[in-house]
C-alpha cells in the first residue's frame, strides 16, 4: 500500500533522513521506533506531505502512485489520515464541530466513519460532544485527534506518538481502539511507548543515527534481541 524508497529529507542544510526504505502492506501496522532526534517525525511528515521537511531525494508511493511532492491536502485526498504529534485539535470548536469540519466521503467501499460511529468507537467523546477542544483532557484530545483523522475515511493512518504524555490507563484505552482498527486500516505508527508499539505492530523498523534504518523485523524478533533494544532504544 505504501512504499518509501531511498527517502532523503532535510531541514535547511541539515540532512535528517539518509536513504530510508520501507513498505506498509494493506491492512498491516508498521511501527517506527528509535531514540529522540533520529528522524521519526520527519519521516511521517514527509509521507503526509507536511512541510517542513524538504524531500531532497527518493520516492514515496501510495497505492502505486507517487505522492512525494504533493501538498498535504492532496495526500489526504488520496486516503491517508494524519494524526500529528501534539494533537493540534481545534480548541475553539466543540468535539462535534472538530469532527464535522473535516468529514470526507470514504475512499473505498468500507463502512464510512460518521459522528455516531466515532461515538461508538470512543464513548468518552460522545459524553463530551458539546465540550470545546481546549477544555478536554490530554487523553480526550488524543482520542479526538485520532477520531478526526478517521472522519476523513482513510485507507491508511499515519500516526506520530499517539501515546505521548498520556497516563497508562488512557494509553490502554487508545491501544484498545487501535487494535480494533488493525486489519481494516493500514497504519504507519511512530511511537516511543515500546509496549504499545509491540502490541499493535506486525513489523518494526528502527531509525538510528543519521536517519538510517538500523534494524527491521517482527516484534517477536525484536523482543528477543536484547542488544538491539539496549543499543538503539534504551530498553
Amino acid at each position: 500500500m505504501l512504499r518509501v524508497e531511498d527517502l532523503r529529507c532535510s531541514y535547511g542544510t541539515a540532512e535528517i533522513l539518509s536513504g530510508v526504505s520501507l513498505t506498509v502492506e494493506e491492512g498491516s501496522v508498521l511501527a517506527v521506533l528509535g531514540r529522540n532526534g533520529m528522524g521519526k517525525t520527519t519521516l511521517v511528515r514527509a509521507v503526509a506531505g507536511i512541510s517542513p521537511p524538504i524531500v531532497t531525494g527518493g520516492i514515496v508511493e501510495y497505492r502505486g502512485d507517487r505522492i512525494d511532492g504533493l501538498e498535504s491536502y492532496e495526500v489526504a485526498r488520496r486516503g491517508i489520515g494524519y494524526v500529528p504529534q501534539g494533537r493540534h485539535i481545534f480548541g475553539s470548536l466543540t468535539v462535534v464541530e472538530n469532527l464535522e469540519v473535516i468529514a470526507r466521503p470514504p475512499h473505498d467501499r468500507a463502512e464510512p466513519w460518521t459522528v455516531p460511529r466515532i461515538f461508538e468507537f470512543f464513548p468518552r467523546l460522545g459524553e463530551r460532544r458539546a465540550s470545546y477542544g481546549r477544555n478536554l483532557s490530554g487523553g480526550e484530545q488524543q482520542m479526538l485527534a485520532i477520531a478526526r483523522a478517521l472522519m476523513t475515511n482513510p485507507s491508511m493512518m499515519v500516526m506520530d506518538e499517539p501515546s505521548e504524555g498520556l497516563a497508562p490507563i488512557v494509553v490502554s484505552s487508545i491501544r484498545e481502539g487501535l487494535q480494533h482498527l488493525t486489519g481494516s486500516i493500514s497504519i504507519l505508527l511512530v511511537e516511543q511507548n515500546f509496549g504499545l508499539a509491540m502490541s499493535l505492530a506486525e513489523r518494526v523498523v528502527i531509525l538510528g543515527a543519521h536517519g538510517t534504518i538500523v534494524w527491521s523485523g517482527t516484534p517477536k524478533q525484536l523482543q528477543a534481541s536484547e542488544d538491539v533494544k539496549r543499543s538503539h532504544l534504551g530498553v
